[in-house]
């Protein structure tokens, strides 16, 4: 593995590492957020808010992020 190589990996590493330290979410949270957004859904007539929506997109990118930044330290790891 040459040295450019090594830099951008640890670049990516730092940065994904960052990005998903951010904000971990317990189980505990994410369930009260699922109820909260349950409610949020019965009270606009059964039509999930563009709020709920945006906000389960963001979950979703944490998660791949978090997951991404896992496999490069495994990456990382194994080299």
């Amino acid at each position: 593995m040459n040295t450019k190589t090594l830099w951008i990996a640890a670049l990516a590493c730092a940065l994904t590492l960052g990005l998903g330290a951010c904000e971990k979410k317990g189980s505990f949270e994410k369930a009260g957020e699922e109820v909260d957004e349950a409610v949020h859904t019965l009270k606009n007539g059964g039509k999930e808010t563009t709020a709920d929506k945006l906000d389960d997109a963001g979950d979703k990118v944490r998660d791949g992020v978090s997951d991404a930044a896992k496999d490069v330290k495994d990456a990382v790891k194994e080299h």
